[in-house]
């Protein structure tokens, strides 16, 4: 994502003028409770400081000492109850109730210890804070105040004692000069850190913003993502790493080693390769699964970008699973190939008609056996082709039109029947197992169609059951309740299918045997689309405690009977 788009420009900030952000606000109130806690300091150490001078026998005024403890209680309210809100913009109640009152208690015990201790330096606290908390103006307003005010205490001693005070009047006027300057810096440094501050939360708000948006979409990408440092520990993966490994990476504590698997140790090598090379690579890897066979994966690594010599940089590997890659472009292909099958089978089906129709002519002038044996051939091929030419038009208009067919009312237990023994007998399959519990439903389903949606799923779980009796069971059942709809399950106990495999099973020309066409769980679920029902994959036990299998599953869409009951 272009980071442009969350990011903003650094912003200009004149309090005199603007209201104060977000990170200003933190860090003036933070600087505020500074503030605080140094006026109660410094109050605290104005009456130890009186205490000390009276215990050591020198004189002290009472005033003094007063003057000191009301202003060490002052500070104390002030920083339990005063309510500040950045910046202090006019010499206002608040900058009375804290700056005045500092000013004030600093004159006030200049002029009473008579030149013997010196307040000049506690000037700075009230100037300073007014500098950083206040605007310009009261910056630069209270550092006048402090000027005026040490300019009139040297004309109280020069009117006290007439002689020269000439060091007093520059003094005071060198104070006020640093203090300006002082306020004028301290002001710019507050400035500079309360615009840093808020630059700096706007800036980490945008990259949590962009590292939720990146953890959602890495989170949610096909492909699987590992993250690795130079010592090959894995410090980062997302769900599809898991299900492409499949050697239960989601149950490893982060960091792991990747070498720790012994099927992970290609991807190790690519990881460390990478590293050597400082170079992006790329490898098709056979990784061994839990269960089942070896997948191969097309693995692709990148190495993030440093500019700092300290900090290494992060190897992300990218993982494939090429079975899927295949999958998908297959899938693309078939819509290709679907508009133009239809096509092909509407001008196919004239020529067939022709045929079919000279084919039963001819045999009509035909004496000789073996020659009728021809045209039968050429008659029962022409037919085989037509129903194929039928069923090709069937698929496309159920799958553009959306529009289910009522077909034909059929007994779904004595149908079931017929057509599992009759695959039976075919294929001669041992240890099939037939149990119907559906006695005088009807449905609504072709019978000719049901009888290729049984077979396509006999077929399936022959492929992959053992030969054990029960290996394969052809189930029909109905639901409680008056709306149940009846079901048929075909169960095999065939190894647990692949989640990558589960989520594609009814996608055309998916398969996991590079033999098999993978049209058959299409066709199957384009045929239950077009007549009403749902067809579906789970693994489960038949019975309580039995062993697990694979049951593809068939929900029919109730009779018109049964509906109008």
């Amino acid at each position: 994502m272009n980071s442009s788009l969350w990011s903003r420009g650094e912003p200009v900030t004149d309090w005199n003028t603007l209201e104060p952000g977000r990170g200003e606000s933190a860090a003036l109130l933070r600087l505020w409770r500074g503030f605080m806690a140094a006026r109660c300091f410094v109050a605290l150490v104005l009456v130890l400081l009186q205490g000390v001078a009276m215990a050591l026998g020198q004189t002290m005024q009472p005033l003094a000492m007063a003057l000191s403890a009301g202003y060490l209680v002052a500070t104390w309210l002030g920083a339990r109850y005063a309510h500040f809100t950045p910046p202090i913009r006019a010499f206002g109640t608040l900058w009375f109730l804290t700056i005045g009152i500092d000013l004030g208690t600093f004159t006030a015990l200049q002029v009473l210890q008579g030149g013997n201790i010196n307040y000049t330096p506690l000037f700075a606290l009230p100037v300073l804070m007014s500098a950083v908390l206040g605007t310009v103006t009261v910056g630069l307003g209270t550092t006048a105040t402090v000027t005026l005010l040490l300019l009139a205490d040297a004309g109280w001693h020069w009117l006290q004692q007439p002689g020269d005070s000439s060091t007093r009047f520059v003094q005071a006027a060198l104070t006020g000069t640093g203090l300006f300057v002082v306020a004028l810096l301290a002001h710019e440094l507050a400035r500079r850190l309360a615009r840093e501050e808020e630059t700096a939360l706007r800036n980490r708000s945008s990259a949590q913003m962009q590292a939720q948006v990146n953890d959602l979409v890495i989170e949610t990408l096909s492909e699987g993502v590992l993250v690795i440092d130079a010592e090959g520990m894995v410090h980062a993966a997302n769900p599809a790493a898991d299900a492409i490994l499949g050697q239960g990476l989601a149950r490893l504590n982060l960091p792991f080693a990747l070498h720790a698997q012994p099927a992970w140790h290609a991807l190790a090598a690519l990881a460390r390769q990478t590293f050597a090379r400082r170079a992006p690579q790329s490898e098709e890897i056979p990784v061994a699964q839990a269960r089942g066979a070896a997948r191969e994966v097309r693995v692709r690594t990148r190495l993030t970008p440093t500019s700092d010599r300290h900090v290494d940089s992060l190897c992300v590997m990218f993982l494939q699973d090429l079975r899927e890659l295949e999958a998908r472009i297959r899938t693309e292909k078939l819509a290709a190939m679907g508009r133009m099958s239809a096509a092909v089978a509407h001008e196919i089906r004239n020529p067939l008609a022709a045929i079919t129709q000279a084919s039963a002519l001819l045999n009509e002038d035909l004496t000789d056996p073996a020659h009728r044996k021809l045209t039968s051939m050429v008659q029962h091929n022409a037919q085989r082709l037509a129903r194929i030419v039928d069923d090709v038009l069937d698929v496309s208009r159920a799958r553009q039109q959306r529009v289910l067919s009522l077909g034909e009312q059929v007994v779904l237990d004595p149908a079931v029947q017929v057509l599992a023994e009759e695959w039976v007998r075919q294929t001669q399959r041992q240890g099939v197992l037939i149990a119907l519990d559906a006695a005088d439903i009807e449905v609504r389903f072709d019978v000719e169609h049901l009888r290729r949606l049984l077979v396509n799923l006999l077929d399936n779980a022959a492929r992959y059951a053992s030969s054990r009796a029960g290996s394969i069971q052809v189930v029909t059942t109905t639901q409680r309740g008056s709306s149940g709809r009846p079901s048929l399950q075909v169960w095999s106990d065939g190894a647990p299918l692949e989640p990558a495999v589960q989520r594609h099973l009814f996608e055309p020309f998916f398969s996991s045997e590079s033999r098999s066409s993978g049209l058959g769980l299409f066709l199957c679920r384009e045929l239950c689309r077009r007549h009403g029902a749902t067809i579906g994959y789970e693994r489960r036990a038949l019975v309580a405690g039995g062993p697990e299998g694979n049951e593809f599953f068939v929900s029919f869409a109730p009779s018109e009977n049964r509906l109008t009951q």
